[in-house]
């Protein structure tokens, strides 16, 4: 099946789930967290691509708070 016939069919799909009311509805919280996975799965996937192991990734996935907090008397945010 070609991508604009798939594209329709979904979009059809999801419209009548709107309709309905069963159609998922994002909450920030959800969408924040949803974009902060990608965000890590595609760097992960570009660092593993180009054979490299830089810190930046690594601190992605688990990041040290305390090593960022070079000024002691300010909130990190």
């Amino acid at each position: 099946m070609d991508r604009a016939k798939q594209r329709e069919i979904a979009s059809k799909g999801g419209k009548a789930a709107h309709q309905k009311g069963t159609a998922h509805e994002w909450t920030s919280e959800e969408a924040r967290e949803a974009g902060r996975k990608r965000g890590m799965a595609s760097h992960r996937r570009r660092s593993e691509m180009t054979g490299s192991q830089d810190e930046h990734a690594q601190n992605l996935e688990s990041p040290d708070l305390s090593a960022r907090n070079d000024r002691p008397n300010e909130q990190i945010r």
